[in-house]
């Protein structure tokens, strides 16, 4: 087990959606300076992202509200998403 939390429900953290693959931000989970940071970032309910890079550890590309953002591999599985069918 890489301890990382795997989907429940449809959801699923942002670390663990492959590349190539898109999702939709449903929830941000963490403190307040977390929090705050990556609404800056555009990481809001709602928005689309894509994954560029995502090797299963090391950092996570993604590219959100048209910028690409490198995240932390823990700070991606704070991030909850619902991956949108291929296509």
């Amino acid at each position: 087990m890489d301890g990382i939390p795997h989907s429940q429900g449809g959801l699923t953290p942002l670390g663990s959606v492959p590349a190539g693959a898109r999702a939709v931000i449903r929830e941000v989970r963490g403190g307040r300076g977390f929090t705050a940071r990556v609404l800056a970032l555009g990481f809001t309910p709602g928005a689309e992202v894509t994954v560029m890079q995502n090797f299963g550890r090391g950092p996570v590309l993604v590219e959100v509200r048209q910028s690409r953002v490198a995240l932390g591999r823990w700070e991606s599985i704070k991030i909850i998403v619902e991956q949108l069918p291929e296509g």
